[in-house]
């Protein structure tokens, strides 16, 4: 296998979401709390190693703020076993590309 993390656009990242692919992000806790994907799951990248991957059998995009973290997640999702895409650009692309971004409460999130 590659060293280099396959990527998708946010575009296809949220066409995989809306068919089940699950969303993963994987900044620190004061980013996710200011905005993120509302269907994401949150595991920042420093515990990704320490967790049990649930996701076999079904994709993963993994989400950042601008991609670096989604690649070395997607790298070690993918030794794993698991179908797993980081999104070029980031959680701001995926906002551009119509992504929903909330902050904990619900309310517009920001991109931190």
């Amino acid at each position: 296998m590659s060293d280099t993390a396959p990527e998708v656009t946010a575009r296809h990242a949220l066409r995989l979401a809306s068919g089940g692919a699950q969303v993963l992000d994987v900044r620190e806790p004061h980013e996710w709390r200011a905005g993120h994907a509302p269907q994401a799951r949150h595991l920042p990248l420093g515990h990704l190693a320490l967790e049990a991957t649930p996701w076999h059998g079904r994709p993963v995009v993994v989400l950042c703020r601008s991609g670096n973290r989604a690649a070395s997640a997607t790298g070690l999702l993918r030794r794993r076993g698991v179908e797993a895409f980081a999104v070029s650009g980031g959680l701001g692309a995926w906002q551009d590309a119509g992504g929903p971004v909330v902050a904990d409460d619900g309310r517009p999130g920001a991109i931190v």
